[in-house]
């Protein structure tokens, strides 16, 4: 594991001197998203929110939000960030959202990046919370980073057997199965909760 480089030896923060690092292209993108009614996914879709057009508001909140992370980040040097892209991809009952952030410097834009995606999904929620309360901003995470003396990272497909909107897949042989949560979720245990050595069933 690499050493926090946040903190000095004796364990106090600080920002690390980046003065001797040379100049490089970097490129940082991270994604993220805000899930939500169906009802109000297509609200967003047709651009009928009342406080007004909900991506657009938030593609601005996300690049401003890059351009200003070291006064939210303490340890974060501030960059002269030459772009900063925001996308969504609005579906069934999500909003999928990826901020694509470049600089060349000394330092990298992965903080950057999570931070634009963080203020769109905020934003996001703010623009239609009228009509659904209940959104969950999830899945915030770097895709990848290019640039500096780590060079390039990309993150690691999901394995075989995590869950995607409530359809979870387990890797067996020769195949694979499906197994379907909201199916589970009507399956109940034959259990008598004041006689826990009764299972239901007697012989």
């Amino acid at each position: 594991m690499s050493k926090l480089t946040h903190f000095d030896d004796r364990g106090g923060a600080h920002m690390v001197d980046v003065g001797n690092k040379a100049d490089t292209s970097r490129v940082a993108i991270a994604t993220g998203r805000i899930r939500m009614q169906a009802a109000t996914a297509e609200i967003i879709r047709a651009g009928t929110a009342s406080k007004g057009d909900v991506l657009g508001v938030a593609q601005v909140a996300g690049i401003m939000a890059a351009k200003n992370t070291p006064q939210i980040v303490p340890m974060c040097h501030p960059l002269m960030l030459t772009g900063v892209d925001i996308a969504f991809d609005v579906r069934d009952d999500t909003v999928e959202i990826t901020a694509t952030v470049k600089t060349t410097g000394k330092t990298g834009v992965e903080m950057e990046a999570l931070t634009a995606v963080s203020a769109a999904a905020l934003t996001v929620y703010d623009m239609v919370k009228a009509v659904d309360r209940g959104m969950i901003i999830e899945h915030i995470q770097v895709e990848s980073k290019s640039g500096g003396a780590s060079g390039e990272w990309n993150r690691d497909p999901e394995p075989a057997g995590l869950c995607d909107d409530g359809v979870c897949s387990v890797d067996f042989a020769p195949g694979t199965a499906e197994v379907d949560l909201s199916a589970l979720s009507g399956i109940r245990m034959a259990v008598n909760p004041t006689q826990p050595g009764d299972r239901g069933s007697k012989s």
